[in-house]
């Protein structure tokens, strides 16, 4: 069992930056393959972001590729998602996933473990 907490959302203005986080306890946070999903009212649940147990495979949605970054802290058991040059389409809550695989997905039907998600609201 692994359990996901997410932090740092929060309201900004179109333009601005923000950086979430997402702190994994439970098992080897490292034999995880971690993903950064969003979901807007009214609207399914869509990939963001995600990232190998090492952190040498990193995919990207094509909505956000060349302004979002994702990275992990093996040492910390934490994951983040750099979130710059927000948009007010970026605004949703945003959840952390992971799933124990060497390699990385990006289909939400891959993850096991989901948190509890952190509002992020860009105003335009």
């Amino acid at each position: 069992q692994v359990q996901l907490v997410e932090s740092g959302g929060g309201l900004v203005q179109a333009g601005g930056s923000l950086r979430l986080s997402c702190a994994a306890s439970g098992r080897t946070f490292s034999n995880y393959a971690m993903g950064w999903f969003r979901q807007a009212p009214g609207k399914e649940r869509e990939f963001v972001a995600a990232i190998n147990w090492s952190g040498g495979r990193k995919f990207y949605a094509d909505s956000v590729k060349g302004r979002f970054t994702i990275s992990r802290d093996n040492a910390k058991n934490t994951v983040y998602l750099q979130m710059n040059s927000l948009k007010p389409e970026d605004t949703a809550v945003y959840y952390c996933a992971a799933v124990e695989a060497r390699g990385v997905g990006t289909s939400k039907y891959e993850y096991d473990y989901w948190g509890q998600g952190t509002q992020v609201t860009v105003s335009s």
